[in-house]
């Protein structure tokens, strides 16, 4: 009885040995696979690139719709083509949830100018931007999160949906953006990028 029990404690013994090094090897490979993402968008969500989005705090919905985009080539990016253009749906939702996990970025310490802010927030508020992003600018469900987002991406962003070359999976940015005058937009990406 008691050779029984050692051996079934050893075999529990293996399996679980077994166990933990698959999942240790499946995190590796994640780790590695995820490292060209926060190569450009930062290792701890905050991009310092620029006109590259940071992607810490981003809802896990709206990044899996993001990856789905560039993987369809629905939204065009060359790098971020090229990245996904072998993802499997699997791939799309463990990056999305995997990214989402990153740490929201936060607001440079230095920078805001008290007019422009204060024109921002005016112009973001006659424009509904928390409406749909949430007050707190956090996002939601497949809505992005746009407060401390770099000021050169959100700038690029809005001018994008503005012309219409940045197409989305909903035309409600590009309707909202056609109604700002471009003197706001600036302002309004000021505002969103000192954000607190």
């Amino acid at each position: 009885m008691a050779a029984e029990v050692r051996r079934a404690c050893a075999v529990i013994g293996v399996l679980a040995a077994l166990f933990t090094g698959a999942a240790g090897t499946q995190a590796q490979r994640l780790a590695e696979r995820i490292a060209p993402c926060l190569a450009c968008h930062g290792e701890k969500g905050t991009s310092e690139i620029p006109e590259v989005p940071s992607l810490g705090g981003q809802p896990a919905s709206f990044l899996l719709i993001q990856l789905y985009q560039f993987r369809e080539r629905q939204r065009l990016a060359e790098p971020m083509n090229e990245l996904t253009k072998d993802f499997t749906d699997d791939d799309l939702r463990t990056f999305s949830d995997e990214l989402a996990k990153l740490p929201p970025p936060t607001p440079p310490a230095e920078g805001a100018e008290p007019a422009r802010l204060e024109k921002g927030r005016a112009a973001a508020q006659r424009h509904r931007c928390g409406f749909c992003h949430n007050p707190d600018m956090s996002g939601h469900d497949q809505i992005g999160r746009i407060g401390a987002q770099r000021e050169d991406y959100l700038l690029k962003a809005l001018r994008e949906y503005k012309t219409a070359e940045r197409r989305g999976y909903d035309p409600a940015m590009v309707e909202v953006a056609q109604s700002i005058p471009d003197d706001d937009l600036a302002d309004i990406a000021h505002y969103l990028a000192h954000f607190r």
